[in-house]
């Protein structure tokens, strides 16, 4: 029994502990000698243009919350009131966009994203709280049950039971990014500091030598003994020191000589490293580079395939974490059979108008749309039904490819068929008169 009881217990609970990661930084250390954090991270422009990119573009597209209908479609469903919390308000204290932009700023950076769910007597979702990754942990209980616990305290570095609060998995709305036991992802930035943080110092390197007046440091070199040296380098770094003192002529006396010691900025391959980190960090966020102002790859030609790329491949994951974490969370179960919660990326795969007139073109022929669907899509103002607006057409020249050989003119089809043929009117001439008929085989 005690073999069988051991294939049924609960899984392990998270292994690393690090708040809201599941990925230690070791104090933050990368092998560039720089401390890569997720909020030092943010100060790399590259770094912020891809959390910007992500969170703007997930926090600006449309949430609904549909409700499948009877004949197999979907409605949205704008009476329940988890839609007007998604669409509009998740809490007076802010709107759908912030929300979402500040949960997917806390995905990118810290791989998971937290939101403290309120309900009402009957259950239902009343609100959703932006919670801090950084200030949570996801635990076990002795039975196996997940929980989360949060930290109130205003320091993140203070893990007191005084402000310790426990939370259920009902009342957290949790969204994880990739990870290893699927309870919690990996921060991003941890797992890349070695490549940010060498970004970091280049940015540094390049501070520090406009710093010191764009020249690289040396040595002065004097033939005799000096009583003072100190005395003679500040007054060195007072004089000719800092972009300010930029170009200055120096005059050396009593044979003093300067000797520069440090490879100068192109030996070095600074702006070669420096465009390779801003490629290298957009690839851990799978942004295309032109979308962070590298356009030395990009064309007319390609960017707009780039930019479809874009949804597809580096969007797309992320808006299917969103939505199944959403239902999964928010959704009681009788509700998860006849709702479900999607996002609206129409817009983003929109083309140029000649290509949008000429789809709509085809689909209004086709019969599969009417000019009331496109028009909506285009946010344009609906037909009248009673002036055709909901009406779908079809091609009439059109005929199924069975019937094809019956309407051949000089088929045999057509041989045993009897021919209706109209002669000229005989007898009384007039408008009354009538023309008189007769068939042919």
């Amino acid at each position: 029994m005690k073999i069988f009881s051991s294939l049924f217990h609960s899984r392990d609970k998270p292994q690393n502990s690090t708040t809201g990661g599941a990925y230690r930084f070791y104090m933050g250390g990368s092998t560039a000698g720089k401390n890569v954090t997720e909020r030092s991270a943010m100060q790399m422009t590259v770094v912020y243009s891809c959390v910007r990119v992500l969170s703007e573009a997930v926090a600006g597209l449309p949430l609904h919350l549909y409700k499948y209908t009877q004949n197999g479609g979907k409605e949205k469903s704008i009476n329940h009131p988890l839609y007007f919390l998604l669409h509009d308000e998740p809490n007076p204290e802010m709107t759908s966009f912030v929300f979402r932009e500040t949960l997917m700023t806390h995905l990118l950076l810290w791989g998971n994203a937290y939101a403290q769910i309120i309900r009402n007597g009957k259950g239902e979702v009343v609100a959703l709280y932006p919670l801090m990754p950084n200030k949570i942990t996801v635990d076990r209980d002795s039975s196996g049950r997940l929980y989360y616990k949060y930290y109130r305290g205003s320091d993140e570095a203070i893990h007191s039971k005084e402000y310790e609060v426990i939370l259920s998995p009902y009342d957290v709305l949790h969204i994880p990014g990739l990870g290893f036991d699927g309870l919690v992802g990996y921060s991003p930035i941890a797992m890349a500091k070695n490549a940010i943080g060498l970004a970091m110092a280049t940015e540094e390197y390049g501070a520090k030598f406009f710093a010191n007046g764009a020249a690289p440091s040396g040595v002065l070199e004097h033939p005799g003994t000096l009583k003072n040296p100190d005395k003679v380098r500040e007054s060195w770094n007072a004089t000719f020191g800092g972009s300010h003192n930029a170009n200055k002529v120096a005059v050396l006396e009593e044979g003093m000589k300067y000797s520069p010691i440090s490879i100068s900025p192109e030996q070095a391959q600074f702006l070669e490293t420096r465009k390779f980190q801003i490629n290298e960090i957009a690839r851990i966020f799978r942004v295309p580079p032109h979308m962070v102002g590298d356009l030395e790859k990009s064309s007319f030609s390609n960017i707009e395939q780039q930019s479809l790329e874009f949804v597809k491949y580096t969007l797309e994951p992320w808006l299917v974490r969103w939505e199944q974490s959403m239902v999964r969370s928010l959704l009681n179960p009788s509700e998860k059979k006849d709702y479900f919660i999607k996002f609206n990326v129409d817009g983003l795969l929109r083309g140029d108008y000649a290509s949008r007139m000429s789809g709509y073109a085809t689909a209004r022929q086709n019969g599969w749309m009417s000019a009331n669907d496109i028009r909506e899509l285009e946010n344009l103002d609906r037909i009248p039904a009673e002036d055709g607006g909901d009406l779908y057409l079809i091609n009439g020249n059109m005929t199924k490819l069975a019937d094809a050989g019956i309407f051949a003119a000089g088929g045999k089809e057509n041989s045993d068929e009897e021919v209706l043929e109209l002669d000229e009117p005989s007898g009384n001439s007039g408008e009354n008169a009538v023309p008189q008929r007769h068939y042919r085989r």
